[in-house]
């Protein structure tokens, strides 16, 4: 079994509801752990639209890398996610962050999953709640703790942005 951190997000219809039904349905591909407390963040690429509200969590599950994207894209369909456009609205929006300590590139005709997550060292709705449960955690590239990931990107950002919910 491998552990992995995942990021989610919503800001459609009632987006705490959605967070939680997502979390429950996670049990069709692993065993959810932990889960860090919901956080509410102004959007990020396109601010014409509600504010999201995210989490983090960690799964245990025994599927690999690409077989676990593919089921967290079909769990998103599920949950009534319908493609938009870059950073638009979503219902539900569930990204692997880390699985265990690997580094991992795949490109397929149906889906690029780079792992860690190349985005999450500039997102405060990401480290801000994955510091309350993996501090320590060591990015697998950059080789440094969780907490001092987030502490650089807030003293680069200034004031923090994100709330606790």
């Amino acid at each position: 079994m491998a552990q992995v951190i995942l990021a989610l997000g919503s800001n459609m219809g009632t987006p705490k509801e959605n967070l939680d039904t997502a979390i429950n349905a996670l049990a069709t591909v692993g065993k959810v752990l932990e889960t860090a407390p919901y956080i509410l963040s102004k959007p990020e690429g396109y601010p014409y639209q509600a504010d999201f509200v995210n989490t983090v969590l960690v799964l245990e599950t025994d599927l690999e890398p690409m077989p676990l994207l593919r089921a967290l894209k079909a769990l998103e369909q599920q949950l009534g996610r319908t493609p938009t456009f870059a950073n638009g609205p979503r219902v539900i929006d569930i990204d692997i962050l880390f699985y265990e300590d690997r580094v991992i590139f795949e490109d397929t005709p149906q889906y690029t999953l780079m792992i860690p997550h190349p985005r999450m060292t500039q997102r405060e709705f990401v480290l801000k709640p994955l510091s309350y449960i993996r501090p320590d955690f060591i990015h697998p590239k950059l080789h440094q703790p969780v907490y001092l990931l987030y502490r650089a990107l807030m003293k680069k950002k200034g004031a923090p942005s994100c709330q606790i919910l």
